[in-house]
């Protein structure tokens, strides 16, 4: 019997596509899990992948690969979808995708499978990394083929199978969850109108509930990537989570926003990120005091662009590759601390020092120690201005 790798969650969709490929493909279907930060037990998957009819179940955990190999050089680049979204889910559909190729190699399977729906980017993400990866192997995506019309249609299919189903009321929002950030959708949240209620919200505290009394963290990067909170190292895991539990304390990383998705129509999504709005604001303002301004207006094009391809799944393209080693050599001089303030649902810097600076004091000063030679200027102002000045005359003799 051929083979099927699925990529599995545990939820109720991706447990009833393993008796349905089963059943419509005559498939063996091997389950596949990666834990990148979410809520998992791996023993409660398996028993249930397995009880679903699954003849295998693979876990790993992969959180210091997502950090090092996806956070990290997304980080290089800022990298900010329409300029608010840290791309936690874009960024962990790739890694997932690669996980279940290596499965199948492994197993010997002929078709991938995903539990996406037909309207979503994640479909989108997942089958261009198995074009990239497997160009050879089938994909499967039973969300845009079977015939369910809605939740209780589904359940049905479960029960009569024996495939375990929560009793607990399922929540009206649909939730992603890893390290990165947690995105959030569905119900009220569909009205663009509508202010987010707080029981959608997973992580953060409400900004109006938060301590009274602001806290300030320091943050050490050596070249581009943060290594030590308050002077002492931290492994990245840790040190993502730590920045999480404690943004999410003071309310900082909730993202409101109407976003253009990859197949077309626009959505309202909101996330939570507080560890991706600290670091990314951080990193930033670190890099305006280490990089010329030149390279930091063509660096804010190119983060751009390396935000809609890895939000568009283009993760595995050259081009973003080329990207990465473009963001590399900026981030030579990103060495240094950086002092953050988080109060009430903020996170601003309000010091930052690198051995690296281009700031120099005894340039920007107007103190004693000014050694900036303004007779200088009129010659600089008269050769910026000239083409003005041409233009002027022109326009007077007109």
């Amino acid at each position: 019997m051929d083979k099927v790798v699925l990529a599995y969650s545990g939820g109720l969709d991706t447990s009833i596509i393993i008796p349905y490929l089963k059943e419509t493909y005559h498939l063996e279907v091997v389950a596949c899990t990666v834990n990148l930060g979410q809520k998992v037990d791996p023993k409660r998957l398996k028993d249930k992948a397995l009880k679903s009819g699954a003849a295998a179940f693979y876990f790993e955990d992969l959180r210091e690969t997502f950090i090092k190999e996806y956070i990290f050089p997304a980080l290089a680049a800022n990298a900010l979808y329409q300029g608010k979204y840290p791309l936690a889910t874009s960024l962990s559909r790739p890694l997932i995708a690669k996980k279940v190729v290596e499965v199948a190699k492994r197993v010997g399977a002929r078709y991938l499978s995903h539990g996406c729906t037909g309207k979503g980017n994640d479909q989108v993400r997942f089958e261009l990394a198995w074009k990239v990866l497997a160009p050879d192997l089938k994909i499967i995506a039973p969300l845009r083929e079977w015939q369910f019309k809605t939740r209780e249609e589904e359940i049905e299919f479960a029960k009569k199978r024996g495939i375990p189903v929560p009793v607990t009321k399922k929540s009206p929002y649909s939730i992603d969850e890893n390290l990165w950030g947690i995105s959030i959708e569905c119900g009220v949240l569909e009205d663009p109108a509508v202010e987010p209620p707080e029981d959608a919200y997973q992580l953060t505290v409400s900004p109006q509930k938060a301590p009274e009394d602001p806290f300030s963290i320091e943050i050490a990067f050596e070249k581009g990537i943060p290594i030590s909170l308050n002077g002492k190292k931290v492994p990245p895991v840790e040190l993502i989570l730590r920045l999480n539990r404690l943004g999410a304390k003071y309310g900082v990383g909730r993202i409101d926003m109407v976003e253009d998705r990859t197949v077309g129509l626009k959505s309202r999504e909101i996330y939570e990120a507080p560890a991706a709005t600290v670091l990314i604001t951080s990193h930033q303002e670190l890099e305006k005091m280490v990089l010329s301004r030149s390279l930091l207006e063509l660096k804010d094009k190119l983060s751009s662009r390396y935000a809609w391809l890895v939000y568009q799944g283009a993760w595995f393209s050259e081009e973003r590759e080329a990207l990465d080693a473009f963001f590399a050599i900026t981030q030579r001089y990103v060495t240094g601390k950086v002092r953050v303030r988080l109060y009430k649902g903020t996170a601003s810097v309000v010091g930052r020092q690198s051995p690296y600076s281009l700031y120099e004091e005894t340039l920007a000063t107007y103190g004693v120690k000014d050694l900036f030679d303004r007779t200088a200027a009129k010659g600089f102002i008269d050769l910026l201005g000239l083409p003005l000045l041409l233009e002027g005359r022109r326009r007077s003799r007109k």
